[in-house]
């Protein structure tokens, strides 16, 4: 396969340039403009943060995208899909506000906040899907329904995956809540009965009258339950909690094969910025201290591509002193002596050595999603 173009700028800037003004001249030359945006609507898939972390990236820089998008006709919007855990934007409303706070208003950004997948996250599009793991992918409704689709990812480390790239982003950000869970596990959900009121709430949901309130407590059949999620979704209580029994690996696939579904059939363009990598996602409502110094910011076609890129760079860079992957290696050294497993200088491997990043890049190349193959041209 021929290999993919993918481009790369520091985050060196000059009296004449900033980073927004080096970011579009980034994109500009990956070719984003050779995109018919004219009167398309193009959803800009990135992660709000969750709050009380600070490694997301700035609302100045989708600003840059947007901006580029509307100056060449098209109507921009910034989007993600609803969280599956507990958390600030586990609905649309604590979603939106959570956006805000961090900066992602329309004020900031230039253009509107859409949650994807709804008021509680069942708000989706059934989208086929040739996967060795999932026929029907369960994608957000506002992202499925524009007409061009740009990811913008903060690229980090990640306790399941390795790492969090534009095929996470993609992948398990544009999935609904039960699209989420199909990712994350094989099983069904479970009730905690300490949180459990009895409300009813999720048994007017379930189409599948797998659920029924005994002693004030609800009860979920798995022989009935299908495994959609929404009363996950609806819980007050957050009682209704996802059983996630899936491999890292398999979960990397399922990822792949979700992006497949998303950027299959339409223009898509990815943007990653390698800069406050952080060893976790920006799921946390915390972040730790970065495990790398900052890298540049990198666009490509095909995502693939570029996250394979992205890995290679972080992997050339120093650990940084005090962070997880530097206390991990001497951790290692200090049992094992000097690394000989096989993981070299694989910076998210020790940072995670219960993961495996490359099973997702392996996969995303075997189901034709992208090339791990590809030239970086440093603008």
């Amino acid at each position: 396969m021929e290999k993919s173009k993918v481009y790369f700028t520091s985050f060196k800037t000059s009296f004449t340039e900033n980073l927004m003004q080096k970011l579009a001249r980034l994109v500009k030359t990956a070719g984003i403009e050779n995109i018919d945006f004219q009167d398309h609507y193009a959803a800009i898939k990135i992660h709000f943060g969750e709050y009380g972390n600070l490694a997301f990236l700035r609302p100045n820089y989708a600003k840059v995208i947007a901006d580029i998008v509307k100056e060449q006709g098209g109507k921009a919007f910034l989007t993600d899909c609803n969280t599956l855990y507990v958390g600030s934007r586990k609905n649309a409303v604590d979603h939106l506000e959570t956006a805000y706070m961090n900066g992602f208003t329309p004020y900031a950004t230039g253009c509107p906040v859409i949650i994807a997948d709804g008021l509680k996250g069942t708000d989706e599009v059934l989208v086929p899907v040739e996967g060795e793991y999932v026929k029907e992918a369960k994608i957000g409704r506002a992202l499925m329904d524009a007409d061009i689709l740009i990811s913008l990812t903060h690229f980090k480390g990640h306790e399941s995956t390795g790492f969090g790239g534009a095929i996470k982003n993609i992948g398990m950000g544009g999935g609904s809540r039960a699209g989420k869970m199909e990712q994350h596990s094989a099983g069904k959900p479970y009730v905690n009965k300490r949180l459990c009121v009895g409300c009813g709430m999720c048994t007017r949901v379930c189409a599948h009258d797998a659920i029924t309130i005994d002693e004030r407590k609800a009860q979920i059949n798995h022989d009935k339950c299908v495994g959609c999620g929404r009363c996950v979704g609806v819980c007050p209580k957050d009682a209704v909690t996802p059983g996630l029994s899936e491999s890292n690996d398999i979960l990397n696939c399922k990822m792949a094969e979700y992006t497949l579904a998303i950027c299959k059939d339409r223009p898509c363009f990815h943007i990653s910025l390698i800069c406050d990598v952080s060893p976790n996602c920006d799921c946390h409502p915390e972040n730790d201290r970065p495990i790398i110094p900052n890298v540049g910011m990198l666009a490509s076609f095909d995502p693939v591509a570029l996250d394979m890129a992205c890995a290679d760079l972080c992997n050339q860079q120093p650990v940084l002193s005090n962070s997880v992957l530097a206390e991990n290696i001497e951790q290692h050294k200090h049992e094992h002596g000097e690394c000989d497993c096989g993981h070299g200088h694989d910076h998210f491997y020790f940072t995670h050595p219960d993961t495996n990043w490359r099973s997702c890049i392996e996969h995303a190349v075997k189901i034709g999603l992208g090339t791990d193959q590809y030239e970086l041209i440093e603008v």
